[in-house]
């Protein structure tokens, strides 16, 4: 018989969602804004892959159809009550016949790893580790919020600069082309500006601020390439916690995956990133496909699908 199933990727910049046939394949996808799980904003976020997964299922032309699973993997999931909290407002907003609501590493380590071992570091608005051992461990580091934790994540890297170039404008630090960057970027004439912009600052609007730090950064600013070169060291760390406790020595053989938006094949921060695993985790092998954690999801919801007949 034939039904629809839906993965859902919600970050915390935008929500990716698939429509996907009774064999798991694309019929068409749509994309949102953030709907990360954050404390207080579930409703929001729960609005947002409702009003996405319309889109979507317009897009192939089954509008009105309720699909019969659901997996949405959000940023911020990992914590009980805010997951609990998007899936029950999914429920009520009848997106389909059963909802599934994981962490975003859940579908992401779907993709890359399926069900063997692994660790997987997500670096995009936030960052996050996660990984599984040789004997089905599950195990996590990082991914605390920005503000107690996030480090080498777009939003850390943002908030970092506006330090820099608050800095600078002061005499406290040298010039650094961060300043005239980053007063262009958010359309300031003058650092005035900085205060009132950074109050209502949320972290995706800070984590924007990463790639004109990357941008400075190429042309050889040495503040820019320091603070890459922080959060580099940041997100290497995490890897590097994981692979001690799930693998007891960061010299074992230990595939290694990389994801999220600051992490895409070929920019400039995983080249950083990649370069410093060599000597920081002698064992990583690195996966070179990129991992896509919507297809997690749709694995996920055609396993739930033929589980329900």
């Amino acid at each position: 018989m034939s039904f629809l199933i839906v993965g859902v990727d919600g970050g915390g910049t935008k929500t990716r969602v698939v429509v996907a046939d009774e064999q798991g394949q694309e019929l068409a996808t749509a994309t949102g804004p953030g709907s990360a799980a954050r404390p207080g904003q579930t409703t929001q976020a729960a609005d947002v892959i409702a009003q996405t997964v319309t889109e979507a299922l317009a897009a192939c032309e089954r509008p009105g159809e309720v699909p019969r699973v659901l997996c949405a993997g959000l940023a911020g999931a990992g914590r009980e009550p805010e997951r609990q909290a998007v899936r029950e407002a999914l429920v009520r907003l009848e997106v389909a016949d059963h909802v599934i609501v994981e962490p975003d590493a859940t579908i992401a380590l779907e993709d890359a790893f399926g069900d063997g071992p692994g660790i997987l570091l997500v670096c995009g608005t936030g960052s996050s580790c996660f990984g599984r051992s040789p004997t089905g461990t599950f195990g996590r580091c990082g991914g605390w919020g920005l503000n107690i934790g996030d480090e080498g994540s777009g939003a850390w890297i943002g908030r970092r600069t506006l330090s820099i170039v608050a800095a600078a404008a002061d005499g406290r630090e040298p010039d650094t082309a961060l300043l005239p960057a980053v007063l262009t970027a958010l359309e300031l004439e003058s650092s005035d500006g900085l205060v009132t912009w950074a109050a209502h600052a949320d972290p995706a609007a800070l984590a924007r601020l990463a790639s004109t730090v990357i941008t400075v950064a190429a042309t050889g600013d040495l503040r820019a390439n320091s603070l890459l070169a922080m959060a580099t060291e940041e997100l290497v760390t995490h890897v590097r916690a994981l692979a001690r406790q799930l693998f007891a020595d960061e010299r074992a053989a230990i595939p290694v995956a990389l994801a999220g938006g600051l992490m895409e094949r070929g920019s400039f921060l995983r080249k950083l990133v990649e370069h410093r695993l060599k000597s920081a985790v002698p064992g990583a092998m690195l996966r070179s496909e990129p991992v896509v954690p919507v297809r997690g999801a749709i694995r996920v919801a055609l396993r739930a699908a033929k589980g329900r007949g």
